[in-house]
């Protein structure tokens, strides 16, 4: 009896140990959401993925559009959503019917009880970079006050807000004056940067910026490293004696001084994108983004802030899975920024409630893969004549990012290259024998072909297969076509 009345008394106790202990396995940085993408040759399944954001308390996630089955995986699961429009259906948003057409078909029917929570719609995405030349300067705007105004007329105005996602170029500081305190708009855009930041406060909508450290340091060598991160530097920028120890910082505050100058120093910020990539580059590595966000998240999660604006920053990092088939352009570093790999596995230990508690997030479940194969050079061909045509070839139309200088399999030799290479291809095309022959410069492999700093993946299986490319003598004449892809 003693012992019964012992665990009564401590009953309510342990229950409140064990929510305690329930909330602190997933608890995530308040306002922390992540930028889910689906630029990838093999998905995997939404309702998967979905799954993986609730195993690990993450209740916020950005879009990249509206597509029904990703809505639907969504449906009822309480996760805030930021739907998004592309930035080539900007155009069309001009036209008012379709900006209504769109809230209809992509917010409101979602918006009952047990449906989705919008609470953001992306107008496009940094639809004013200067590599863009000018595509969408006179169509995002228009399309911003359509889409605003048909969540007004709808009825959902009130708690579903229209914002566009920007990237940090759109405000710079003088060369003469290199400091946060000196920001404003770009002066091409300056007008335009105005007018859209006071429709945003009218209609009590956040600005939404894009922030990238790590772009700092791609192809800048004189960058000084550490500033990058948020472990200190031995010389801060002195701002008018506000010190600034790394880059995020200064980037968000330059933002803050451009909307002051342009009269709406108060308009909340949020960022919608930060992260760090794992490969494809010298200084993209795990080892890295584990020191960034190691330095990251525990700001956010104490409301650090930054100097022009302290406290609370709402952050979605980007991003959640690799995609394979982002445009390179930028950098072969573009397919590789997901804390989570192609497969939906965890790529490194990280603590998202910002406590550097670091341990491996729970990765997708149920993942199903192709078979235990690969496709490897074949050291008895005998004519090598198209061998740098055949992984031309392979690479045009897979992926060898990871072979990139500095990259993790940049310590392959030329075997190891080629091999890299056909396996890439062969996996993209769904293990296909068809696909690893290269005139019998390949070969196929029941073993894991894998080395210690290089992995050969084996993809996931994908409900919608590419169809079939085969290489010919005639694949140095094929030229990939240049496709504009919206991150």
């Amino acid at each position: 009896m003693l012992l019964f009345s012992w665990m009564g008394k401590l009953g309510p106790l342990i229950l409140v140990a064990l929510l305690l202990f329930l909330w602190c396995c997933h608890a995530v940085v308040e306002g922390l959401g992540v930028n889910w993408g689906t630029q990838a040759t093999h998905k995997l399944p939404p309702d998967t993925v979905v799954q993986m954001l609730k195993d690990n308390g993450i209740q916020k996630v950005k879009l990249f559009d509206a597509e029904e089955s990703t809505m639907s995986a969504l449906a009822g699961t309480g996760i805030e959503v930021m739907v998004a429009i592309p930035n080539i259906q900007l155009a069309d948003m001009n036209d008012n019917d379709k900006a209504k057409q769109w809230v209809k078909k992509s917010v409101t029917r979602y918006n009952f009880n047990g449906g989705v929570n919008i609470k953001y719609v992306a107008v496009g995405n940094e639809p004013f970079l200067k590599s863009y030349n000018n595509s969408f300067l006179n169509v995002t705007f228009p399309a911003l006050q359509n889409i605003q105004n048909a969540l007004n007329e709808a009825g959902v105005g009130d708690k579903i807000k229209a914002t566009v996602p920007l990237n940090a170029d759109v405000y710079e500081s003088p060369a003469n004056n290199p400091v946060p305190s000196s920001g404003t708009f770009r002066a091409d855009i300056n007008g335009l940067m105005t007018q859209i930041v006071a429709f945003l406060s009218k209609n009590g909508a956040p600005f939404t910026v894009n922030i990238y450290p790590f772009l700092s340091l791609y192809g800048h060598d004189d960058f000084p490293f550490d500033y990058a991160f948020f472990d200190g530097v031995t010389n801060p920028i002195n701002d008018n004696g506000t010190p600034y120890t790394n880059v995020f910082d200064a980037n968000f505050d330059t933002l803050v001084a451009a909307l002051s100058k342009a009269g709406y120093g108060d308009l909340p910020i949020i960022v919608g994108e930060v992260g760090w990539p794992t490969d494809g580059d010298k200084n993209a590595n795990t080892r890295n983004a584990l020191r960034f966000y190691n330095g990251l998240l525990p700001r956010l999660a104490a409301n650090k802030g930054t100097p022009r604006r302290p406290g609370y920053i709402e952050v979605y990092l980007f991003g959640l899975l690799d995609e394979n088939g982002k445009s390179i352009q930028p950098g072969n570093f573009e397919r590789h920024w997901g804390i989570f790999g192609y497969d939906g596995q965890p790529k490194f230990p990280m603590d998202l409630s910002g406590q550097n508690q670091n341990k491996m997030l729970v990765g997708a479940k149920n993942v199903q893969y192709l078979e235990q194969e690969w496709c490897m050079f074949n050291p008895n061909a005998k004519d090598l004549s198209k061998l740098g045509e055949s992984i031309t070839y392979a690479c045009t139309n897979g992926d060898c990012t990871a072979l990139g200088y500095g990259s993790s399999c940049n310590n392959l030799d030329a075997n190891g290259n080629a091999s890299y290479a056909f396996n890439m291809y062969f996996q993209m095309q769904n293990q296909n024998l068809q696909a690893c022959n290269f005139g019998g410069l390949a070969k196929l492999s029941l073993t894991n072909i894998s080395t210690d700093t290089c992995n050969f993946p084996i993809q996931i299986k994908s409900s919608s297969p590419p169809s079939l490319m085969v290489p010919s003598l005639l694949a140095s004449l094929l030229v990939a076509l240049p496709v504009v892809l919206f991150m």
